[in-house]
């Protein structure tokens, strides 16, 4: 007979901690803003000065608290916004959560996707919060719910949006290489000239000291995307993610074939099912992941397996957020034994907000992000900050 999935019948470990019960769920609105403005090729609102942040507090009947993190950051495949992500934490998720124990990881997800179809920016933050609380629980760090510390620190790289002229592009460039960054992903998709131009002024820089890659957002048409890959080809770019639309799987495939270095999709890889359509049309063979898009920690874990099993590359990513989402990251990353491609998902912590929301910053040193130590998710949110940001709906 099938094991019972409803509210406490969890898997807590027997003899190993006391019962543990969820005795509120709180869903935190915040708008934090830049350091200064970011330009990308979005169907709308294409520069802006901030990014729309959900963070999720769970807190146990004994007073411990996990955390997780999502966005309505509104682009291509995403039209959250903080008041629908937080009616339905509040209205739907909250009260089947009150009463469960934080270990009841699987069946709490699989009851809040069957509540909420395509809600995979709200269980994002839910999940991870449910990790962070259950690490917290056993005084165990998350990557060893998920298996093991299989490495300790994550090369990063950074990701720039577009700017004014090349030079601009090039001192941005220069202050990442002087950070440690040896990897940058330049966005692209507005004006191929412009494109072409800051492209060619950063080979010209740097020669083969970084590894360079482009993100067009899906914003161009196939025309104008196979002219400029084929330019970006020249200047050796590494891999161009996501030039045509989510849907466009056909175009994808067709450009794929037309360059020498491999397409990455991220608008077009939502969960399994585009993961299956991404290899069965051989429109891209590496994927980049990101928190909110794709579910958080409990989704993205079955994602890097089916792309592992598919052969295709994964880049651990996020959108724009709060060193919350890099913790989670780190965590998965850290957990995963096999190889990762080196991703940007601390971009948005550590060179796009203007201050983070954390006490202590996840600390990024030489281009590689370090896993927390500690309990959780090994970091803790400064009150003071949270008050600050936070964003009336």
């Amino acid at each position: 007979m099938p094991a019972d999935i409803g509210p406490g019948h969890a898997a807590t470990p027997r003899g190993a901690t006391p019962p543990v019960r969820i005795r509120s769920v709180e869903a935190i609105p915040l708008r934090v803003p830049f350091g200064r403005s970011f330009t990308m090729a979005a169907p709308h609102q294409k520069t802006r000065g901030e990014v729309e942040v959900m963070i999720v507090r769970i807190t146990s009947e004994d007073g411990l608290v996990g955390i997780g993190e999502t966005q309505a950051w509104r682009r291509m495949g995403s039209g959250e916004t903080l008041a629908g992500l937080h009616a339905a934490i509040r209205d739907h998720v909250a009260p089947a959560l009150v009463g469960r124990s934080p270990f009841d990881i699987a069946a709490s997800m699989h009851d809040c996707a069957a509540r909420l179809a395509g809600s995979l920016y709200v269980q994002s933050a839910i999940g991870d919060a449910l990790y962070d609380l259950a690490a917290r629980v056993l005084d165990r760090p998350v990557h060893d719910l998920l298996g093991g510390c299989c490495r300790d620190r994550v090369q990063v790289g950074i990701a720039l949006g577009i700017s004014g002229e090349p030079e601009q592009m090039i001192d941005a460039a220069e202050r990442a290489y002087a950070a440690g960054y040896r990897h940058i992903r330049i966005k692209i998709g507005i004006d191929a000239a412009h494109d072409i131009a800051t492209a060619t002024a950063l080979r010209r820089h740097f020669g083969d000291r970084v590894t360079l890659r482009a993100d067009a957002n899906g914003g161009m048409e196939f025309g104008a995307a196979l002219r400029l890959l084929h330019k970006l080809g020249e200047l050796d770019f590494d891999i161009v993610e996501q030039p045509l639309p989510a849907w466009d799987l056909a175009g994808m495939a067709a450009l794929a074939r037309a360059v020498r270095f491999p397409l990455s999709a991220d608008e077009s890889c939502t969960d399994e099912q585009s993961m299956l359509a991404l290899a069965r049309t051989e429109a891209a063979r590496v994927v980049q992941t990101k928190s909110g898009k794709n579910g958080g920690i409990h989704t993205i874990r079955r994602l890097w397996a089916l792309a592992d099993s598919l052969g295709i590359g994964i880049f651990p990513g996020n959108h724009p957020s709060t060193g919350v989402n890099v913790a989670a990251v780190a965590h998965l990353a850290a957990a995963w034994p096999g190889q990762l491609l080196v991703g940007d998902f601390q971009t948005g912590s550590v060179d796009m907000i203007g201050e983070d929301i954390l006490q202590q910053p996840v600390s990024v040193i030489d281009g590689y992000v370090h896993v927390p130590t500690g309990p959780g998710l090994g970091v803790a949110l400064d009150e003071d900050k949270l008050r600050r940001f936070r964003a009336d709906i």
